[in-house]
């Protein structure tokens, strides 16, 4: 997804200091700066205009869109390439309309909650049934409406999903696993759970996040890896299999996000922006940082800025 916004010079001098040390080295040109955040590559021209790259685009520039609409004191509206292009992506009509087995995950960019990934089995008969619930077009749908429409999908087609919590991805972390290794493991455990059921199938299919050859070297000390895979970029548009994926987790993600926020006493916010630093640093001041290592993703930026401020 890449959304673009103008933004007026307050919130660039506000951009700049927020993402001064997630900045990188190289830098395109006519640009002020290109930052990572979580999975959102973000880059602010010289023009006000900035651009938002990646999965979780969205939620990287929501805190932004809503400061400039402070700062203007006018209403904003972004320019989404997605929108644009979402006539052109090229579905083939012989995947789509399969029997398939797809995967998806949901949480790898929020600093808050766990990572969920789901893989789910969609007949040719179940098509029709999941277009009607609005399933094709799963990236715009609300959390509201997932509440709604998930728990008729899993009365239908059958899917499991895994959990990591946010604990036990630090601990991942601490040992060398990177995200798109995680994220390898956990596609190839509930994909390889599913394909134990002995379903009959035409593909699976993976919302491509690395390159083949990539993907299965990080399944080296795997067993029971799952190889006849075909990957795709935009999975959630070319297969139900894999927007039934990604609502589910999504469905899940949001329910065990609500459980932490309660178990906390305070709203969580989700991405990865200042309003999270903001909740981090009530969080430990409430209750200490051991409290952190279990309901945040360390290795975050967020972290250093929330440690900072309470040194």
């Amino acid at each position: 997804m890449t959304i673009t916004l103008k933004v007026s010079d307050k919130t660039k001098e506000q951009m700049l200091e927020f993402f001064d040390d997630l900045k990188r080295e190289k830098t395109p040109a006519y640009a002020v700066f290109q930052a990572q955040d979580g999975d959102t590559v973000v880059t602010l021209y010289e023009s006000g205009k900035c651009v938002f790259q990646g999965r979780d685009a969205d939620l990287s520039s929501e805190f932004w869109v809503a400061t400039e609409k402070i700062n203007s004191g006018k209403a904003i509206t972004t320019n989404s390439e997605e929108k644009k292009k979402e006539d052109k992506v090229k579905v083939d009509p012989k995947l789509y309309h399969s029997t398939s087995i797809g995967s998806d995950e949901v949480g790898t960019g929020d600093y808050f909650g766990p990572i969920v990934v789901t893989a789910s089995y969609v007949t040719k008969e179940d098509i029709p049934y999941l277009e009607k619930l609005g399933v094709k077009d799963s990236k715009k749908l609300t959390d509201e409406k997932i509440l709604e429409i998930v728990p008729k999908i899993i009365e239908r087609i059958k899917y499991t999903t895994v959990i990591l919590n946010n604990q036990d991805y630090n601990e991942k972390y601490n040992q060398g696993y990177n995200m798109n290794k995680l994220k390898a493991i956990l596609h190839n455990k509930v994909l390889s759970t599913l394909k134990q059921e002995d379903l009959s199938y035409d593909y699976i299919v993976v919302d491509q996040f690395a390159e083949k050859y990539v993907y299965f070297s990080y399944l080296k000390e795997s067993s029971n890896v799952v190889r006849d895979i075909t990957f795709v970029t935009k999975g959630e548009d070319k297969s139900l299999s894999v927007a039934c994926a990604s609502i589910i987790s999504r469905y899940i993600f949001i329910k065990e996000f609500s459980k932490l926020s309660k178990s906390l006493n305070m709203l969580l916010p989700k991405g990865a922006g200042p309003n999270v630093d903001e909740t981090g640093i009530k969080i430990v001041e409430k209750y200490g940082f051991d409290k952190l290592k279990e309901v945040a993703k360390l290795n975050f930026k967020n972290t250093d800025k929330i440690l900072n401020h309470n040194a």
